[in-house]
């Protein structure tokens, strides 16, 4: 398992985040018809369907450097999976709310809703998916993640405890020193 920077590690997850959210976003714009519109295929809502997918990718990328700022990234799948479908929620809900003029009594919060529903269903989809490796027996494994990220990269990113140690850290002491050993019986 080959293993990436920490730094590297950890803008490859705000990537992978953002990214995701974006696509999901753009996917239930152009499925939902829009927010405020409902149209044939003919005339499915690109623009707004890119500008709702850039404002999640903003929205997520922010929303995840608060979580790593907390440091609460380290988690167990479910609770990293739950973790990851709140934040595509309110990233898509956020984002109809930036694609247009906020006002409160005229925006509809329908098509909101249902554009955010449905990115959150994609979301749950995509984490359940990501789910590796699979438990022959059904249960989560403790290394499974709801990441699309190599393993050895996820972990990398959402680790906080200390570097392990080099190979020549964890290498006995030489022949001479015998300080701390046990002896043979």
């Amino acid at each position: 398992m080959e293993v990436v920077p920490k730094w590297r590690a950890v803008a490859l997850d705000f990537l992978e985040r953002g990214g995701w959210s974006a696509g999901q976003v753009f996917v239930a714009t152009l499925l939902a018809g829009g927010v405020g519109t409902v149209g044939a295929v003919a005339s499915l809502p690109w623009r707004e369907a890119i500008t709702l997918a850039v404002s999640a990718f903003v929205s997520s990328v922010v929303l995840t450097a608060v979580q790593y700022l907390s440091k609460q990234t380290n988690l167990a799948f479910w609770p990293d999976l739950i973790v990851r479908l709140a934040k595509t929620f309110l990233s898509a809900l956020s984002a109809s709310m930036v694609a247009g003029v906020f006002n409160v009594t005229t925006f509809d919060w329908e098509n909101a809703f249902g554009v955010a529903f449905l990115a959150t269903l994609a979301s749950f989809g995509k984490g359940l998916l990501a789910r590796e490796p699979a438990s022959p027996n059904g249960q989560v494994p403790p290394d499974a993640s709801p990441s699309t990220l190599p393993t050895g990269t996820y972990r990398e990113a959402v680790d906080h405890g200390p570097p392990p140690p080099t190979i020549a850290a964890t290498d006995p002491p030489a022949s001479g020193d015998q300080a701390g050993s046990v002896p043979d019986r």
